[in-house]
């Protein structure tokens, strides 16, 4: 009987595991949704507000928490304070792009960059950490790469902003994981961080009298002091879910944020989506899908045996 008990509460937490999992990738994918309604506010501006509003947000809601003992030890590492100072640059270099691209109409090559940013990060460990992949993950890396080379010589240039959301984001997963510390904890500093370029950056606009402050609009105040809590609410909520499911659930729901970006981006903002769009994406959407499943002991069996041996 307590074994049942303790199965049927596993599985409970499994389920709100995947819940909460799911809340915090369709939040990140409708948020183009919230950065078209501040296109009114430069984007610079609206990077500067996001940065100081979720450091109020955490800061506070870590109190609230009591956790302020967390924060002293996570700050008080050297190594810590090195890579979440890395790790600050990289994320206030995506937002600012994400930002950027969403209201430049940029929203279905911003989605492309969060669906290669997997095989990213997957690349920069290999580099960085030595981890081994796969003779089939190896397959799937190398179709992502096929898809955007394909869309760089059909257009004539390289997806920059697909390149430099993925690559930013991966640098930013890869400094988290070094620094081993809590992601509340790590948004705080890597806000905290950040705070004094935003406020300067701010004061300027102000004295210049081109700030939104003052300027803009009731609901494009709220919405600025509000972005601090669209970018910590869908953190909290993933971590939360990813506590309580196993890894390769995560991998699969973390595609639904940028397909509902890149839905948003054809059908709600009318972006084109031509047939160069379509084959770059199925390759990137092959090579995702192939490598979901490489883990799998029917896929594992098809594997060369020379590299088995290699491996």
């Amino acid at each position: 009987m307590p074994e049942n008990r303790s199965t049927q509460q596993k599985k409970h937490e499994q389920i709100i595991g995947v819940w909460y999992t799911i809340a915090a990738f369709f939040l990140w994918g409708i948020l183009p949704l919230y950065w078209k309604a501040l296109k009114s506010v430069p984007s610079p501006q609206i990077l500067a507000h996001r940065i100081i509003w979720s450091s109020v947000f955490v800061a506070i809601l870590l109190i609230i928490r009591g956790r302020v003992p967390d924060i002293r030890r996570a700050f008080s590492s050297r190594r810590n304070r090195l890579f979440f100072t890395l790790s600050a640059l990289c994320i206030g270099i995506n937002w600012f792009i994400y930002i950027w691209a969403v209201n430049a109409n940029r929203v279905v090559e911003s989605s492309m960059g969060y669906f290669i940013n997997p095989l990213v990060s997957v690349f920069l460990g290999m580099i960085f950490l030595r981890e081994r992949l796969g003779f089939l993950q190896i397959i799937a890396v190398l179709l992502a790469i096929s898809g955007v080379l394909y869309m760089a010589i059909q257009y004539g240039s390289l997806p920059w902003i697909a390149l430099s959301l993925a690559f930013s984001f991966g640098f930013y997963g890869l400094m988290h994981k070094l620094s081993k510390a809590d992601s509340l904890i790590a948004l705080l500093y890597h806000t905290a961080f950040l705070v004094p370029f935003a406020l300067l950056f701010l004061a300027i606009e102000g004295w210049k009298g081109t700030g939104a402050i003052g300027t803009a609009t009731p609901l494009a105040h709220l919405l600025l002091i509000g972005s601090g809590v669209v970018t910590a609410i869908p953190l909290i909520w993933f971590a939360n879910g990813v506590r309580r499911i196993p890894l390769s659930t995560v991998g699969f729901t973390q595609y639904l944020a940028p397909s509902l970006m890149l839905l948003l981006g054809v059908l709600v903002f009318r972006e084109p989506f031509t047939r160069t769009h379509l084959i770059s994406f199925s390759l990137i959407w092959g090579g995702l899908v192939l490598f979901s499943l490489s883990h799998t002991a029917f896929l594992r069996r098809i594997e060369p045996r020379w590299f088995r041996k290699k491996s």
